[in-house]
């Protein structure tokens, strides 16, 4: 029997993204894999089960995870969905590893391997399966959007009659991929734009794509890319620092997350007030917590004359394309392992093993076991 490759609806409010797109189905079969989907997987995210050719559709997500080998989703399938997974089987997709202490031993209880790409190693060959990042880059530039919507200014210089009018200031706060698509997006745009990061090595990018950074005398390299946890002394001068280059900006766009953990806060509610009346504020890490005193995630708020935008499933504004890049994520991913149209997974090799969730009955991710206490 050839591998058979399940795409599940997702049903989390909000989401329209679609683990699959056309092109890439076509990749899978030709593998020697077939494809079942549920019906109207794809239609939030304007594909319609008639783009999927070959492809063979079921009506529940029940009988879509009893019939297949592998489970492909956005973000986590309900319990009941997971219940109805077969022992040996696999679920691949965004799992949210650290969200739920149920869930991974659900998994782990019905012998599910299953794959969480959040916990990929951030290595120079997993860049192409690197799911954090390509929605990421559809989340920083979502927020330069939003922000140039919002903002009562115009982002480029406008020349009329009368003479010119200045562009619009706008500070992005976090440097990964991101905030670094935040001040490209910004740019193009024609805003008049700065960055800040409290990782140094961001200085040069922030830099390269024609932003000024924004020096507090701060730095904190961390681990696997991502910035350390600030002391309270670092905390107290990056404020200092950062509070003047806040109240001249025009809009504010903070992108600082940490996978698994609460977004660090980073603007407080004296800097939002010391803005000028009319600015904007966008924080993509709203539905984390958020980076800005005020935030209240999936709501626009004004804190006094500034207006507070917290969006959330950021990524759904763009469902196509940010489908596609999940889609081609997954499948450089998993396909390695597909010989001759079975699936042949290979423990030896670090990107697969490091990241596997649940595997033969446990949960195998070391880091996520002592987070969940596991």
């Amino acid at each position: 029997m050839p591998l058979t490759i399940g795409v599940l609806l997702e049903t989390h409010p909000g989401e329209r993204r679609l683990s699959v797109v056309p092109d890439v189905v076509k990749k899978y079969q030709g593998l020697g894999a077939s494809l079942v989907m549920q019906k109207g997987a794809g239609k939030a995210a304007h594909f319609r089960d008639t783009d999927f050719a070959d492809v063979a559709f079921v009506d529940t997500a029940e009988a879509l995870a009893a019939a297949a080998d592998v489970v492909f989703c956005v973000q986590a399938p309900p319990a009941s969905t997971i219940a109805a997974m077969k022992p040996g089987s696999v679920l691949c997709g965004m799992l949210q590893p650290w969200a739920s202490a149920e869930r991974a031993q659900q998994l782990a209880d019905g012998r599910i391997t299953a794959f969480a790409l959040e916990l990929l190693p951030r290595i120079s060959r997993a860049q192409s399966m690197d799911i954090l990042s390509s929605q990421g880059a559809v989340a920083g530039y979502e927020c330069a959007l939003i922000a140039a919507d919002h903002s009562p200014k115009f982002f480029p210089m406008l020349t009329y009659a009368a003479g010119s009018i200045r562009p619009a200031k706008v500070l992005v706060i976090g440097a990964g991929v991101a905030g670094l698509q935040a001040i490209a997006t910004a740019r193009r745009l024609g805003a008049m734009v700065e960055g800040y990061d409290v990782r140094p090595e961001t200085r040069e990018q922030i830099e390269s794509l024609g932003a000024k950074f924004v020096d507090t005398g701060v730095s904190a390299a961390g681990s696997g890319g991502y910035a350390r946890e600030l002391t309270d002394e670092e905390k107290a001068k990056q404020a200092e620092r950062l509070a003047k280059a806040v109240a001249q900006c025009d809009a504010l766009i903070t992108t600082a997350a940490i996978p698994g953990r609460q977004a660090p806060k980073i603007i407080t509610a004296d800097m939002v007030a010391r803005m000028r009346p009319g600015s904007v504020v966008v924080d993509m890490a709203a539905e984390s917590g958020g980076n800005v005193e005020g935030t209240v995630a999936g709501e626009k708020v004004w804190v006094g004359d500034v207006l507070v935008i917290g969006p959330a499933n950021i990524t759904s504004r763009m469902p196509v394309h940010a489908s596609e890049m999940i889609a081609k994520n997954l499948f450089n991913f998993i396909s390695p392992f597909i010989k001759n149209g079975a699936l042949a997974l290979d423990w030896e090799d670090e990107v697969m093993s490091g990241s596997c969730l649940t595997h033969a009955g446990e949960v195998r991710h070391a880091g996520v076991k002592a987070a969940l206490g596991l």
